[in-house]
């Protein structure tokens, strides 16, 4: 089958193993001082390795390669003593619930008296985990249905009431175009068209580096093949919705 997998150019690789610790499914191994795709079936595509390596040795390509096969994986982390936890434990889909009795959830409330200044209680709107657009799972059950937040990371340290006026009823997720070195727009697309998405916000700060998620979002959008509403909120260095 045709499908998305690594591809290690062991010319820019400097052996520093960085992305074999980083591979959760053992697809990765150091052989003669170089990372190399051990096989195939061992690859999710998920790309969680691309991050950690130094000298972006490592790429997505398109090409023929056998289906992901976790049942493989967790025979081979079994038979080197190792546990399958398909993933970070910091990257595992959790989705999040604030002050609903009975359900099993990760409560992340500050209250007024934690926070002297603070009137009232501040509570989070986050409604899942995680929301790094990098760590984001492309097939999530909260996805489904839901009304997508795409987030600059400096939006929410700039503009006050970020939880209240964005992430509320929303999935969030959040990037930084300028210090990420990957392409945004193959994940995006790819979260888009395998979900019911309803409809998408974009939240940028005014600053011209900002356009690459704004640019990347819209092409998702487009290469997606489908038609969903979608909005640009952009966001001034001093903390106000800019004006259209």
């Amino acid at each position: 089958m045709i499908r998305r997998i690594i591809q290690i150019d062991e010319e820019k690789c400097n052996g520093c193993g960085a992305c074999a610790a980083a591979c959760h499914e053992g697809a990765i191994a150091m052989v003669d001082g170089k990372a190399r795709l051990m096989r195939d079936d061992y690859c999710d595509g998920l790309g969680d390795c691309l991050p950690h390596c130094p000298t972006n040795a490592i790429t997505f390509v398109e090409r023929e390669a056998a289906p992901y096969d976790e049942a493989a994986v967790k025979a081979n982390m079994k038979a080197n003593g190792l546990k399958h936890t398909g993933g970070c434990p910091g990257s595992q889909s959790r989705v999040l619930s604030h002050g609903c009795p009975g359900q099993a959830a990760m409560s992340l409330q500050t209250t007024a008296a934690e926070l002297p200044n603070t009137p009232a209680v501040a509570q989070s709107q986050l409604r899942q985990w995680p929301v790094q657009i990098k760590l984001v799972p492309i097939k999530a059950d909260y996805f489904d249905g839901a009304h997508l937040l795409i987030a600059a990371d400096c939006t929410a340290y700039a503009y006050a009431r970020f939880h209240e006026d964005f992430i509320r009823n929303k999935i969030t997720i959040v990037g930084c175009p300028k210090l990420d070195s990957i392409d945004y727009s193959e994940k995006l697309t790819e979260i888009i068209k395998q979900n019911d998405i309803k409809d998408v916000t974009i939240v940028r700060m005014e600053v011209p580096c900002c356009g690459g998620l704004e640019m990347a979002a819209k092409k998702a959008l487009q290469q997606s093949g489908k038609f969903i509403p979608w909005q640009v909120k952009t966001i001034t260095i001093d903390g106000r919705i800019k004006e259209d």
